[in-house]
């Protein structure tokens, strides 16, 4: 019987910036060309939606009127989406979403956006816009990967991501909240070079956009590998593709992290 897996896009309509849709793009393709379906449901406001059949879930950026106009459904189901990803549902959250997450998101004005406390992190508005290319080490979060799994996630070892913020907003983890990794070039969470993003079990929060997944196969893999073990109880090695012009365009983006002018305005 052909493997499946089922993905929730929360809020497609109002939390989809700098090409976060390209993530679940890449996530569908890359199951298609191993055979795996990939079923997308889209959760709009007030959608009766039974997050226990998910394996995983997907919520891409927005700007603060996007966020106001999504927090309230979104904390309608905080339990129960905590409660599915402490058993294991998968979880990929991007600038807006990364800080719905978490605690709160406290506005310029003082407001505070409630969270869903995935994260044991909280996000202050900053006076300064961040923007930029990003590279981010991720050699540490990459070898917990495969040592939980007992075998390595990628056939390389690629310890790195790349990726594209543009954000005001400054991201504290607490001490329940891993980084998914450290800054090579960029501002990062807080925008001072340090860490970048948020891990929480199975869930996994960033500023890159880009999209992420594209130029990053070996985390979309990592994510349908999790999202399968999550249905199935079991995980194999995924089927190897051809990942020559998804590696160029991850080095491409290198580069040009390293020429291209960053700055905090």
């Amino acid at each position: 019987m052909k493997q499946k897996i089922r993905i929730y896009h929360l809020y497609p309509d109002a939390m989809n910036l700098y090409g976060d849709l390209g993530n679940i793009i890449t996530l569908v393709k890359r199951c298609q060309w191993r055979d795996i379906l990939a079923e997308v449901i889209n959760v709009h406001i007030d959608d009766k939606t039974d997050f226990s059949d998910a394996d995983l879930v997907f919520l891409g950026g927005g700007q603060d009127r996007g966020q106001r106009t999504i927090a309230q459904d979104l904390s309608n189901r905080k339990e129960v989406i905590k409660k599915e990803i402490d058993k294991g549902m998968v979880a990929l959250t991007i600038c807006g979403g990364f800080q719905l997450f978490g605690q709160y998101f406290q506005t310029a004005e003082g407001d505070r956006i409630p969270g869903i406390e995935i994260f044991d992190a909280y996000t202050l508005a900053g006076k300064k816009r961040l923007i930029g290319n990003v590279i981010v080490d991720i050699a540490h979060t990459s070898t917990e990967w495969q040592t939980e799994l007992n075998f390595p996630t990628f056939e390389s070892a690629h310890t790195t991501l790349v990726g594209f913020e543009n954000h005001s907003g400054q991201t504290i983890l607490g001490p329940k909240c891993k980084p998914l990794g450290y800054v090579i070039r960029g501002f990062g969470n807080k925008g001072d070079g340090g860490y970048e993003g948020g891990v929480y079990k199975n869930a996994f929060g960033t500023y890159l956009h880009g999209s992420l997944l594209p130029k990053n196969p070996w985390l979309a893999d990592h994510l349908i590998l999790m999202a399968l073990f999550r249905r199935y109880g079991s995980v194999q090695k995924l089927q190897a593709l051809d990942d020559t012009i998804e590696i160029n365009a991850h080095n491409a983006a290198t580069i040009r992290s390293k020429t291209a002018k960053t700055v905090s305005i």
